[in-house]
């Protein structure tokens, strides 16, 4: 359940279903069928998921126990071969001021000297823990365990497009979730975005940086991440650090349009051309995702299957059906 009784303003309850994950500080939902409009019938799953930070009142912070109910969630989307996108946003306004956030990245209060800590008084499982040690021992491995990079990892990995859908501020480590996405959609009366790292003695010096001098020149990221100045969404767009500015009111609605628009696409030339993108810049890491996808294909053909069979018949493979291409 939200934290809020609406989930987000921009949020349309009869279009979604909860996934059923115990869950503190996200929302996941499955994009259900409205009937006719949709071509079928109603209340059947559509092949989108939406995943939403539910912590509105501190401008959607993530601490390591937000990240870990984000790694299951894009876990379990990604996993799902019925689903052929994923949405990643976050739910507002807040109750406090009613203003709206994406994500503001690692909330502050929380960050020990070695890294943002585990709140001791809300783990899951201590009760299981065998001794006071075993205890000790657990906490000292989580405590300086940047494991945001895990998600962008993830993200990078998930074979399916992850659209961030950005209703407000973004800054910080959910300025880099946002750079990570695939696609971007931003409201243009509330998004605002700042990379303030470097105001809190952080620094994303892996994806966060250099994709996005990648995707808009490099002068224009280091202007972002050296001065922390505050952009909005038209700027975002010329920039081309979101794909598109819409009304607000339109958010999340593009967003599902994009998620929808993927599932009519073939699942594994999406998978191919996401990977393909990927492999420039993730060196023998995206080589490697692309390779396998490759293989998988190659598997799937009789040429392979005859090598397959040959070695299983022990006998010597018969290439005569298949020419060599040029």
């Amino acid at each position: 359940m939200s934290s809020l009784p609406f989930v987000s303003d921009t949020f349309d309850p009869a279009r979604w279903r909860e996934m059923g994950l115990e869950l503190s500080d996200m929302t996941f939902h499955r994009l259900v069928s409205r009937g006719e409009v949709d071509g079928v019938p109603a209340g059947e799953d559509l092949p989108v998921m939406r995943i939403a930070f539910d912590r509105p009142a501190i401008r959607n912070a993530f601490r390591p126990h937000t990240v870990d109910e984000l790694y299951r969630c894009l876990d379990v989307a990604r996993c799902s071969p019925d689903v052929a996108a994923i949405i990643l946003t976050g739910n507002g306004p807040s109750p406090r001021d009613g203003g709206y956030s994406f994500c503001s990245g690692g909330d502050q209060r929380i960050r020990g000297a070695a890294g943002y800590q585990y709140e001791t008084s809300e783990q899951a499982g201590d009760e299981d823990l065998a001794t006071d040690a075993r205890r000790e021992r657990i906490e000292k491995g989580r405590l300086g365990r940047l494991h945001i990079l895990e998600v962008q990892r993830l993200m990078r990995a998930t074979p399916k497009p992850i659209i961030a859908a950005i209703p407000g501020w973004t800054t910080g480590g959910g300025h880099s979730l946002m750079v990570v996405a695939d696609l971007a959609v931003a409201s243009v009366e509330n998004a605002r975005f700042k990379q303030v790292d470097a105001n809190v003695g952080s620094f994303d010096a892996g994806y966060g940086s250099a994709l996005l001098a990648r995707q808009i020149g490099d002068k224009r990221a280091r202007e972002i991440f050296f001065l922390a100045q505050t952009y909005d969404a038209v700027e975002a767009e010329r920039w081309g650090v979101v794909n598109r500015a819409v009304p607000h009111a339109q958010l999340e609605e593009t967003a599902i349009e994009w998620g929808l628009t993927i599932a009519g696409k073939s699942p594994q030339a999406i998978r191919m051309l996401k990977y393909a993108f990927n492999m420039v810049d993730d060196g023998i890491a995206g080589q490697q995702a692309f390779a396998g996808e490759a293989t998988r294909m190659a598997y799937m053909t009789p040429e392979a299957q005859e090598g397959r069979d040959a070695f299983l018949e022990r006998r010597s493979p018969d290439w005569s059906d298949y020419p060599y291409y040029f």
